[in-house]
C-alpha cells in the first residue's frame, strides 16, 4: 500500500487544521458576542414533531433561524452585551414583529451571558409565564450544545434542567418568569424584560398597564443586586405603556442617551420599519426600510394601510402622527377672537388626587355667530379636592357669569353630593350638571366632526400644544382629561336644555 504513509499525513494535518480552526472560534466566540453568535446554531421554531406538535413542549430540538446575522441583529446584541457591562446600565429596544429582536436579546445573549462568567444570575420575564419558558427552552438548547460546553467550560448542572429555572457548573443560574406572576425571593445582576403586555387588548386596558407598571416597580426592579442592569424590549402597543411611563415626556422616536422620567439614562434603540427620525441606530436615511435583504416592500407594504397599526407596531409611535379620532391640524390658530356674540360654556372633567395621577381640565369652549366653535382657553392640573374646588371657583369668577359651567355628576350618592356642595360654591353662576353616558370615545365624536370639517379655532396660548397632543393620541394616549372637558362643553352648546333645579342661581335662593 504505497499511498498509506502520504494519506496518514495528510489526514494528520487536516486534523490538526481542524482542531486549531476549533480553538481560533472559540477563542474569538469568548472574546466577542458577534462571533459567539457566529459560532453556536442559533435555535429558531421548534422542530415538528407531526401536523398536532405542541409549539409548547418541552424540547431540544430547534429548527436553525433563517437568516445570517443582520445589521440591526449586529447593533442589538452588542448593545445588550455593552449594557450589562454598566453599573446601572438600561437600554430600551423598540422594533417591529418578526425582526429577530427576542432570538437575539432574550435567547442568544443570556446563554452568552451566563457562560461567560461565573456566579451570574439573571431573569427573563415577559407577560406571561408560557412565553419566558419558550425562550428559557431556547437559551437552554444553547447551553446544551457541545461547542457551548468547549466555548466556556460550563454545562447545564446535573440536578437543574427546567426550562424557567435552570442553573450552570460555573454558578450562574437563570430564571424565566411572567410578568405578574412574582420574583420574589430571586436575585439577579440583570434583567432582561421582553414583551411586558401579551397585544392591543391588554395594551388598551389601563388596569393592565397599572398592573406591568406596578410589577415592574415593586418586583422586578427589587430584584436587581446593587448596580444591576435592565433590558425592555417590545413593540410600542400604547402610548401609555410601561416604556411611555418611562421614556421622556413628548419623547417622538428619538435614539440615543436619554434621561428619562424615571432619574436614570436609558439608552433607546428605536429601529422603526421605516426611517424618520435623524438619530436612526443603523444610520439610515429618512424613507430607508430596515433590513431591506430580509423585509420586501410588499412585506411592509401589507401593514402600511393601517395607520393605527403602523404606527405602533412598526414605527413604534402609538399614535398615527396624523391623528386617529381628532386632526388637530385642522384646527385655526387665531391671536384674539370677538368678545360679544360668542355663546361661552366652561366644560369641566374632574380628578381628585395631588400631584398624581388624572388631571382636572376646564375648558372653555364657544360657539361664534357663524356657527364655527373656539377653545378659548384650557385650565389643567393634577389637584386635590379642596384646591380643585377653590381653582374651580376662581375661575369661574375669571369667566364672569355669563359663561355658563358644565359639572359632570359621577354615579352614586357621593357623586350627587359633589356636585351640590359645587353648585353651592357657584352661587350666582349658571352651572349645569349631569352624569357621563356612553364611552369617551362617543361622547368625542360629534366634537371631534367640527375639529377634523376645520371649525374650530383656538386661541394661541402656552397650553396649545398639551391639548393638541392629547387630541391626536385620543383615544390611545395617557390621559384624555381636556377632550372629556371639550366633549361635555360641545355637549352643552349644541344641546339647550332647561338649566335644572341644581343650578347655582336657583340653589342660591
Amino acid at each position: 500500500m504505497p499511498n498509506s504513509k502520504p494519506l496518514s499525513a495528510r489526514a494528520a494535518r487536516e486534523e490538526r487544521d481542524a482542531a486549531a480552526a476549533e480553538l481560533l472560534v472559540r477563542r474569538k466566540a469568548r472574546a466577542d458576542i458577534l462571533d459567539y453568535a457566529h459560532a453556536i446554531e442559533v435555535p429558531g421554531r421548534p422542530q415538528a414533531d407531526g401536523p398536532n406538535a405542541d409549539p409548547d413542549a418541552d424540547t431540544e430540538r430547534f429548527e436553525p433561524v433563517e437568516t445570517a446575522l443582520a445589521a440591526h441583529h449586529r447593533l442589538i446584541l452588542q448593545r445588550v452585551d455593552e449594557t450589562s457591562r454598566t453599573p446601572h446600565g438600561r437600554l430600551m429596544v423598540f422594533t417591529p414583529p418578526g425582526s429577530g429582536k427576542s432570538t437575539y436579546a432574550s435567547v442568544v445573549f443570556p446563554s452568552w451571558y451566563l457562560g461567560a462568567a461565573p456566579d451570574r444570575r439573571l431573569i427573563l420575564a415577559s407577560y406571561g409565564d408560557a412565553l419566558a419558558s419558550r425562550m428559557g427552552r431556547r437559551t437552554r438548547s444553547i447551553v446544551r450544545q457541545p461547542r457551548y460546553r468547549r466555548i466556556w467550560n460550563t454545562e447545564l448542572a446535573a440536578d437543574s434542567h427546567a426550562a424557567h429555572a435552570f442553573a450552570l457548573t460555573n454558578g450562574s443560574e437563570y430564571l424565566a418568569c411572567g410578568m405578574l406572576s412574582g420574583v420574589t425571593g430571586n436575585r439577579a445582576d440583570g434583567i432582561v424584560l421582553d414583551d411586558p403586555v401579551r397585544g392591543r387588548e391588554q395594551a388598551n386596558s389601563e388596569v393592565i398597564r397599572d398592573k406591568v407598571y406596578d410589577a415592574y416597580e415593586d418586583d422586578l426592579k427589587t430584584r436587581l443586586m446593587p448596580g444591576g442592569w435592565i433590558v425592555l424590549i417590545q413593540t410600542r402597543w400604547h402610548e401609555d405603556d410601561l416604556a411611555g411611563r418611562i421614556l421622556p415626556t413628548g419623547w417622538s422616536g428619538e435614539s440615543g442617551h436619554l434621561l428619562c422620567r424615571d432619574g436614570n439614562v436609558w439608552e433607546v434603540l428605536c429601529l422603526q420599519a421605516r426611517s424618520e427620525t435623524a438619530s436612526d441606530p443603523l444610520g439610515r436615511v429618512p424613507g430607508e426600510y430596515l433590513c431591506p435583504e430580509w423585509f420586501t416592500q410588499k412585506h411592509w407594504a401589507q401593514f402600511e394601510g393601517n395607520p393605527r397599526t403602523w404606527a405602533s407596531l412598526y414605527q413604534q409611535l402609538p399614535v398615527p402622527p396624523e391623528g386617529d379620532l381628532f386632526r388637530p391640524e385642522a384646527i385655526t390658530p387665531v391671536d384674539i377672537v370677538p368678545t360679544t356674540h360668542i355663546d361661552w360654556v366652561r366644560g369641566w372633567d374632574l380628578a381628585s388626587i395631588e400631584g398624581d395621577g388624572d388631571y382636572t381640565a376646564g375648558a372653555r369652549l364657544g360657539r361664534m355667530a357663524d356657527g364655527r366653535y373656539v377653545i378659548g382657553d384650557m385650565c389643567r392640573g393634577r389637584w386635590g379636592p379642596d384646591r380643585r374646588d377653590a381653582i374651580i371657583a376662581g375661575t369661574a369668577s375669571l369667566d364672569g357669569a355669563r359663561i355658563r359651567i358644565s359639572l359632570p355628576q359621577d354615579p352614586g350618592q357621593a357623586g350627587k353630593t359633589q356636585v351640590l356642595y359645587l353648585t353651592r360654591e357657584l352661587a350666582g353662576y349658571r352651572v349645569v350638571s349631569s352624569p357621563e353616558t356612553g364611552d369617551k370615545v362617543t361622547r368625542a365624536e360629534p366634537f371631534a366632526a367640527q375639529v377634523n370639517a376645520g371649525n374650530v379655532l383656538m386661541v394661541r396660548a402656552d397650553w396649545n400644544p398639551a391639548l393638541v397632543s392629547e387630541l391626536r393620541a385620543f383615544p390611545f394616549g395617557a390621559h384624555d382629561d381636556q377632550v372629556d372637558a371639550l366633549s361635555r362643553a360641545f355637549a352643552q352648546l349644541i344641546v339647550r336644555r332647561p338649566l335644572r333645579i341644581s343650578d347655582a342661581t336657583l340653589a342660591a335662593v
